[in-house]
């Protein structure tokens, strides 16, 4: 589990709610309210938030980190930068480790996750993010690949649709910010029911997150996380599975899962991660 705890309760916040981690499916409101981005200002500490941008996924760091910049300023935060590494060797230089050192809240934006992996894993600049969320001085945010990285493994690639099976879908090591789940974004938008599946089937002690278009797994700090946003989060839980033909299957063969747990959960639903527990928007 991650032990994360709030930081300065902010006092001027319209939600007074804290989210130490975002977990977003990709494809957030910019424009009209802002919603999830402003849970996010809001969690790193609203006008007295300094804000980090990891832009390294996209292959124009330029221009979605200046995208995001503007958006943060517009909201008034006390200072927001660009982290913009272009190369691991980077990640262990004092001029990234000493700006992120001052960050209230870190936002990794959509790309390639592979591509974010590559530059980030196993770096000092990573370490000292997932140090600082379990200290819980630091709020993360991820969207589209910044929430692909956040499992132990992780879904680099693969195809929609479909029946399950081995061919879908393409696995990696993540950089284990939450190590017990496996998080597909872009969700239902583009029909990853399926690849998800698949991507259970092989990693079986994992739980399978899929996040839909402008919609945030918003964490909590006692093992719980609310749906907050337009769409649905999709859970699949393979706690109970009694059976899969994976390990002897080929790689177009239709996979067989037995018992397997599925949820949908909506705006305000929440869900306890660790008792794998539905809890109502009311609970």
């Amino acid at each position: 589990m991650l032990d994360v705890k709030p930081i300065l309760a902010q006092q001027s916040m319209v939600n007074s709610t804290h989210y130490p981690v975002m977990v977003i499916g990709g494809a957030e409101d910019k424009v009209n309210g802002c919603g999830i981005l402003t849970a996010f200002f809001q969690s790193a500490g609203g006008k007295k938030a300094t804000i980090g941008i990891v832009p390294c996924a996209s292959q124009e760091p330029s221009v979605v980190g200046d995208r995001y910049y503007q958006i943060f300023k517009g909201m008034d935060a006390k200072q927001v930068e660009i982290l913009d590494i272009r190369q691991p060797k980077e990640c262990d230089e004092s001029r990234w480790l000493n700006t992120l050192a001052d960050c209230t809240g870190i936002f990794f934006t959509g790309g390639d996750q592979m591509r974010l992996c590559d530059l980030l894993g196993s770096s000092k600049f990573m370490a000292a993010i997932q140090a600082r969320i379990h200290s819980g001085d630091l709020v993360f945010a991820g969207t589209s690949a910044g929430a692909a990285i956040v499992g132990e493994r992780m879904i680099s690639g693969g195809i929609s649709g479909e029946s399950p099976n081995r061919s879908l879908v393409d696995l990696t090591d993540g950089l284990g910010i939450f190590p017990e789940l496996l998080v597909d974004q872009h969700f239902h938008n583009r029909n990853r029911m399926a690849r998800l599946m698949s991507a259970i089937a092989a990693n079986s002690d994992k739980l399978g997150i899929g996040i839909d278009e402008d919609t945030c797994a918003a964490f909590n700090d006692d093992g719980t996380f609310e749906v907050i946003g337009k769409g649905t989060i999709t859970i699949i839980d393979p706690g109970k599975l009694t059976h899969t033909n994976y390990p002897d299957s080929s790689q177009t063969s239709p996979l067989s899962l037995h018992n397997l747990t599925v949820h949908v959960l909506s705006q305000g639903d929440r869900y306890d991660y660790q008792t794998r527990t539905v809890m109502s928007a009311d609970s």
